[in-house]
C-alpha cells in the first residue's frame, strides 16, 4: 500500500472518529518499536528501542495538535505505550493501559490517534505492560502554547529535555520474574540521564543566556533530587500548569513526576556537573551529566555537588512551596487561575490507603485491602459491549476497610461532572507516587499523621499547584480536589512499578448514562479487539 493510500485512510479514520477540530494540524508519527542492544553503564543489556532510539524519540507538538502515531510492534511479546500527563480528553479507549487498551501484538500495529486537547507542559510516554518500563521505550512528549498565548517568561536560548531515572543492569524479563516468584526488587544500580551513565550526556550553553529544562522522572521507583553545579533553577511549570517562579538550589522530582526549569549560564566558563541523586535511601546513587560553556574546553573536576539526602520536611517544604501562577496563561486565552477551585461544594470524599503484604506467599501490594489483577478483557471493551463478569464496579471500597488484602479487579464507579475530594494515605515508611490517568487535580494539602476533616483547615483554596502525579511521604497523607469533566474508565495506580505491576492500582468508571459525542467518543473504528471481546464489531461512527 502507498504511502499515500496509508495516510488517506488514517485521516478517514481520524474524521470518523469525530476527534478532529477544524483549525488544529496533524501531526504524524511511524515508530517500530524494537529490541536492540544498549551500554548505558558500560554493560551490553538488551533495551526497548523506537526507531532504534534509546531513549524513544521526542514528541514535539501544539495545544489541541492532532498527533497520529502508528506504533509498529517488532518485539516477540505484546507491547502497549501510555502517554504519563497527557489527557486523553473524551476518549480513554487511546490511553494506553491494560484496562482500557488491548495490546499490540507482535508483528502488528496499532495507530494511536490523541488530541493534546486544551493542554500545555512537560510529560512523557512510557510502556506500560509488565517490565517493560524497566527496558527502555519511553520518551519525553512537549506540548507548546499555540502562538496567541503568551507564555509567562521569555523565550529561551535553548530548550532541552532531560529524562532521569534508576536503572537496572538485569534484563526486564528477569526482573518481572523475580516479581512473579513473590520476591522483590533489589536496590537499582544506576541512574541515568537520557540513557547515559556519568558524564554520557552533555548541554552546550553560551555564557549571559538563560535556558530550559524539562525533567521527567521515568524511573521505576525512585525519588530523585536534580541540581546543576553553582547554578540556580527557577521553577517555572508542572505537568502543564505555569508556576510561581520561586528559586531553588535543587529540586526532587518523584518517580513518574514532570517539572520545567529555568536557568542562566552566569558563572565561569567552564563544565559543571548536573547531578541527579536518589531521595530518601540510605545508599544514594547518583548520575551525572555536564554543563559545558562554549569556548570552554577543561574537562568537569572535582565531584558533584552534594544533594539533600533523607530530609523528609526539606522535600515536603519545597512541595508547599509549589504554587499555581494566577497571572499566567494557560492553553485558552483566559487566565489558568479563573477556575476557583476552593468555592465549589465538594460531592464525595476518597479515602485511599496503601499497603504491603502477602496473598497466597507471594508479594502483594493494594490500595483500600484490594490488589488489582487484570481480566481477560480490557474493562473500557467490557464496559462497551456489556461483556458481563469482567469486573464489578464497587469492587473497592471508597474508604479504607481494615481487611486483609484480597485479589480483585478493581472498578470504582463516580459520576460524570462530579467535584470530589481524594486523600492519599501512607501508612509506610517509605514515599510513595499516585497517578490519575485523564486528568490534572488540585494538590490542596499534604502533612504528617492521619489525615481527618480538621485537616481541610490547612487546605490552599487559592493557588494549589494542578499537576497528574503527587508524592504522599511516609506516613503522611496528601488530598487532592478532582473535576470529574472527563467520562471513562481511567487507571488510578502507584507511579512504583514494581508496586503497580503487584495490583497496586484500580480503575475508576467515571460514568453517566447518557450516551453522547460530546461527553466521551465512540470506540475507535481501529481499536484492537482482544479476551472476549475480539471478533465484535465497532459500531459505524
Amino acid at each position: 500500500m502507498s504511502q499515500e493510500a496509508v495516510l488517506g485512510g488514517l485521516l478517514c479514520c481520524l474524521l470518523m472518529a469525530i476527534v478532529v477540530v477544524a483549525d488544529s494540524p496533524y501531526r504524524f508519527f511511524e515508530w517500530n518499536v524494537t529490541y536492540g542492544y544498549i551500554y548505558p553503564l558500560g554493560v551490553k543489556q538488551q533495551g526497548i528501542l523506537i526507531n532504534g532510539q534509546f531513549p524513544g524519540p521526542e514528541i514535539h507538538s501544539v495545544t489541541n495538535d492532532n498527533l497520529i502515531i502508528n506504533v509498529h510492534n517488532s518485539l516477540d511479546e505484546p507491547f502497549l505505550i501510555s502517554w504519563n500527563g497527557v489527557q486523553q480528553r473524551r476518549n480513554s479507549y487511546e490511553d494506553g493501559v491494560v484496562g482500557t487498551t488491548c495490546p499490540i501484538p507482535p508483528g502488528k500495529n496499532f495507530t494511536y490517534i490523541l488530541q493534546a486537547k486544551d493542554q500545555i507542559g512537560s510529560f512523557f510516554y512510557f510502556p506500560s505492560l509488565g517490565l517493560h518500563k524497566a527496558a527502555g521505550g519511553f520518551g519525553g512528549f512537549r506540548i507548546l502554547s499555540r502562538p496567541l498565548i503568551p507564555v509567562p517568561f521569555d523565550d529561551p536560548a535553548g530548550d532541552f529535555t532531560l529524562l532521569i531515572g534508576d536503572w537496572y543492569k538485569a534484563n526486564h524479563t528477569e526482573l518481572k520474574a523475580m516479581l512473579n516468584r513473590g520476591r522483590r526488587l533489589p536496590f537499582p544500580d544506576a541512574v541515568l540521564i537520557n540513557g547515559c551513565g556519568p558524564n554520557g550526556f552533555t548541554i552546550n550553553v553560551d555564557q549571559g543566556k538563560t535556558y530550559r529544562l524539562r525533567i521527567s522522572n521515568v524511573g521505576l521507583e525512585h525519588s530523585l533530587n536534580f541540581r546543576i553545579e553553582g547554578h540556580k533553577l527557577t521553577l517555572v511549570e508542572v505537568e502543564g500548569t505555569h508556576t510561581l517562579q520561586t528559586t531553588y538550589s535543587s529540586i526532587d522530582v518523584h518517580v513518574g513526576q514532570s517539572i520545567s526549569v529555568l536557568f542562566t549560564a552566569d558563572q565561569a566558563p567552564k563544565a559543571y556537573y548536573i547531578a541527579a541523586s536518589t531521595r530518601f535511601t540510605t545508599r544514594i546513587l547518583t548520575a551525572t551529566a555536564a554543563l559545558r560553556y562554549s569556548g570552554s574546553g577543561q574537562p568537569l573536576s572535582g565531584e558533584p555537588p552534594g544533594g539533600p539526602t533523607n530530609q523528609i520536611d526539606w522535600s515536603l517544604n519545597q512541595a508547599r512551596s509549589i504554587r499555581t501562577n494566577l497571572t499566567a496563561s494557560g492553553p485558552r486565552p483566559n487566565p489558568q487561575g479563573s477556575y476557583h477551585y476552593g468555592l465549589i461544594n465538594l460531592t464525595r470524599t476518597i479515602r485511599l490507603a496503601s499497603s504491603a503484604g502477602l496473598v497466597d506467599g507471594k508479594q502483594r501490594y493494594a490500595v483500600n485491602s484490594v490488589s488489582f489483577v487484570a481480566g481477560d478483557t480490557p474493562l473500557k471493551l467490557a464496559d462497551y459491549f456489556g461483556i458481563p463478569g469482567v469486573f464489578r464496579v464497587g469492587s473497592i471500597s471508597d474508604a479504607p476497610t481494615g481487611r486483609g488484602m484480597y485479589l480483585d479487579t478493581s472498578v470504582m464507579q463516580a459520576d460524570y461532572r462530579a467535584f470530589i475530594e481524594i486523600v492519599f494515605e501512607n501508612r509506610e515508611s517509605i514515599v510513595l507516587t499516585w497517578h490519575l490517568d485523564g486528568y490534572s487535580f488540585w494538590v490542596v494539602g499534604m502533612d504528617g499523621g492521619e489525615w481527618s476533616p480538621a485537616s481541610r483547615n490547612g487546605y490552599n483554596l487559592r493557588d494549589a499547584v494542578s499537576r497528574c502525579t503527587t508524592q504522599v511521604y511516609p506516613r503522611s497523607w496528601t488530598a487532592i480536589y478532582v473535576a470529574l469533566d472527563n467520562k471513562g474508565m481511567w487507571n488510578v495506580r502507584s507511579e512504583f512499578w514494581a508496586r503497580q505491576y503487584l495490583g497496586q492500582q484500580f480503575y475508576l468508571r467515571v460514568y453517566s448514562p447518557v450516551v453522547s459525542i460530546r461527553d466521551e467518543y465512540p470506540i475507535p473504528k481501529n481499536a484492537l479487539l482482544c479476551g472476549r471481546a475480539a471478533g465484535r464489531h465497532t459500531r459505524p461512527l
